[in-house]
């Protein structure tokens, strides 16, 4: 089997690729590509702390423990909904504000010079292709899942 002839290479090599540029940047502002993602989902109007989890692919612990640490260094601050105790959300502080503008601002930059190499129509084939994995992957979990709960 070529490893290099698969979906998996090419986008897990894109995606670290990414990842290490972005953690680099990151690093600048004393953060990571982690806390900048989340500064970039949580909207101003707060945004429910169980909607970044699925958003980031992470677990619920591992977010609770980025979102504290996030808290401690005066990045977000948390809310709970005062009729629903169970509801929490999380805004951004002056602060967060605006570490959010020069992330947005190295997010923007990249898709710029990604977007000047490539054509519109190549963008929306890649825009398709990944949503096509995302839906075939999604479907497998689904699958797995109701395997794995048929076994039990």
């Amino acid at each position: 089997m070529n490893t290099q002839a698969t979906v998996d290479f090419h986008l897990r090599s894109s995606l670290f690729s990414m990842m290490r540029m972005y953690n680099l940047l990151a690093s600048q502002n004393g953060i990571t590509q982690g806390v900048g993602y989340v500064l970039l989902i949580i909207e101003k109007s707060g945004t429910p702390a169980t909607k970044v989890a699925p958003l980031m692919g992470m677990s619920s612990s591992s977010l609770s423990r980025l979102l504290k640490n996030m808290e401690n260094t005066d990045l977000i601050y948390k809310e709970s909904n005062s009729s629903d105790k169970r509801v929490v959300k999380v805004f951004l502080t002056e602060k967060g504000v605006e570490l959010r503008r020069e992330v947005k601002r190295v997010v923007l930059d990249f898709n710029n010079n990604i977007c000047e190499r490539i054509s519109k129509e190549d963008f929306d084939v890649f825009a398709k292709v990944t949503t096509i994995i995302k839906e075939q992957v999604q479907a497998d979990l689904a699958e797995f899942q109701l395997n794995n709960n048929l076994k039990k």
